[in-house]
C-alpha cells in the first residue's frame, strides 16, 4: 500500500517518510485527556524556549533539517513560527477536532511535519515522490495549488494528498465522522529514523486517548 517513487530518493537522499493508519477511531470536538496533554505541552514549551531561551529554538532537534529544506525554495518552516507563537509569545495551541489536535500536539512536541487524512477517502497505493513541477491539486481551502520542482509530495491513485510546501489537500481531510485515519510525516535528511518512529508512536498514543478502541492498520517508515 505504501511505496517510494525513484524520484524521491534521487532528489532527497537520506530523507524519510512515516505512515500511520488507524481504524475504529472517532473524532469528537473535545477530548478532555487530550486537552490536558495540550496544556502540559504549552507549559513545557514555554519552560524550554521561553523569552530567555528563545534563541535556542531554531537549532532545536529537527528544525535545522527543515530550515535547510525550506531554504531550497526560499521559504521558512512554518512549524518554527507556530512553536515561537506558543513558547515565546505565550499563545494557546488552537482547539480543533480531536484527531487533528492530536496530530498538531505531536507536531509541536517533536517538530516533525505531519498531515492527516480520512483513510476512507484515500484510494489505492500511497506513494511519496519529488515533483517535476507544475503538478496541481486541490488545497485544504479549496484553492488550486501548483507544486514547485523538487518538492516532496505524497499521492494516492487519484491525486496528490499533500506536499511539503503546499500542505494537505482538500479531497481527503479528516472529518467529524472519520472512522479511519492516515497520518503522514515528512522528514528531510538529517532527522534520525528513531525520531520519526517516536513521533508516529506518540500520535498513536494520543489517538488512543481519544479512541481507546482504535486498532492499528499499519505503521511504516520509508527511507530514501
Amino acid at each position: 500500500m505504501i511505496e517510494a517513487d525513484p524520484s524521491w530518493s534521487a532528489r532527497w537522499p537520506g530523507a524519510q517518510a512515516g505512515f500511520l493508519a488507524l481504524q475504529n477511531v472517532s473524532n469528537p470536538s473535545l477530548c478532555p485527556p487530550l486537552e490536558s496533554r495540550k496544556q502540559a505541552l504549552e507549559s513545557e514549551l514555554r519552560l524550554q524556549f521561553g523569552a530567555e531561551n528563545a534563541a535556542a529554538l531554531p537549532g532545536w532537534g529537527p528544525l535545522p533539517a527543515y530550515a535547510s529544506y525550506y531554504r531550497t525554495f526560499d521559504k521558512t518552516y512554518h512549524v518554527l513560527g507556530q512553536l515561537k507563537s506558543v513558547a515565546v509569545k505565550g499563545k494557546a495551541i488552537p482547539s480543533v477536532a480531536a484527531l487533528v489536535e492530536a496530530m498538531f500536539i505531536a507536531e509541536l512536541h517533536n517538530g516533525l511535519l505531519t498531515a492527516g487524512h480520512d483513510l476512507a477517502r484515500v484510494s489505492g497505493t500511497v506513494r511519496i515522490a519529488a515533483a517535476q513541477g507544475g503538478e496541481t491539486y486541490l488545497g485544504l481551502r479549496g484553492e488550486t495549488l501548483t507544486l514547485k520542482p523538487g518538492d516532496m509530495y505524497i499521492a494516492d491513485q487519484v491525486g496528490i494528498l499533500s506536499a511539503i510546501l503546499g500542505g494537505p489537500d482538500g479531497r481527503t481531510p479528516i472529518q467529524a465522522d472519520t472512522q479511519a485515519v492516515l497520518f503522514t510525516v515528512y522528514a528531510p535528511a538529517g532527522i534520525p529514523q528513531a525520531a520519526v518512529q517516536a513521533h508516529l508512536d506518540e500520535i498513536d498514543t494520543l489517538v488512543h486517548l481519544i479512541s481507546p478502541q482504535a486498532s492499528l492498520l499499519y505503521k511504516q517508515i520509508l527511507s530514501a
